[in-house]
């Protein structure tokens, strides 16, 4: 890798520490091509990436950047998991660690927030930016849907009394 290579290296990854929401480093020894593959599509389906790195030029990204302190955890064969959701990355990165024990998540960053391994599983646990959106409408959309039914309601009730009234007298 010439020069040029290692300073659009160091530019990518400096934008990627910069604009996620949430950034997790673990190791990888001994994952096969197929499971990096598998983890990379859950990562995609999650709308998050998945990026190995030299440790060498991520360090070198991360001078001045928000995150700056996941810096010691990038020793030995790192992956990093990212995304701009501040949940999802941190999702994909559980839920791979759970079905594969070669991959150990050291850590990460939210923002300036530094995680460690136990961060890292709480950050996991919330509920992303889509299921949060979904809670917040269907709040709004509930009293709306129970004034109309309370307001439809009157209504029914009348048009039973009447229907009951008219049997009656016929």
């Amino acid at each position: 890798m010439d020069r040029a290579q290692k300073e659009k290296v160091v530019e990518e990854l400096g934008q990627i520490f910069e604009s996620s929401g949430v950034v997790v480093v673990a190791h990888y020894t001994g994952l096969t091509v197929a499971e990096m593959q598998t983890l990379r599509a859950k990562a995609r389906e999650a709308d998050a990436s998945v990026r190995v790195a030299k440790n060498r030029l991520a360090k070198i990204a991360l001078d001045g950047k928000p995150c700056e302190s996941i810096g010691s955890l990038l020793t030995g064969m790192t992956v990093l998991t990212y995304s701009e959701d501040p949940v999802a990355a941190a999702k994909v990165a559980e839920d791979f660690a759970k079905d594969n024990k070669k991959f150990e998540i050291l850590g990460g960053s939210m923002g300036e927030n530094a995680l460690d391994r136990a961060g890292v599983e709480a950050v996991s646990k919330m509920p992303s930016r889509d299921e949060l959106i979904a809670s917040i409408v269907g709040c709004i959309g509930a009293p709306a849907s129970n004034i109309a039914g309370a307001i439809g309601a009157p209504a029914s009730n009348i048009a039973s009394i009447l229907s009951t009234i008219e049997d009656k007298a016929a």
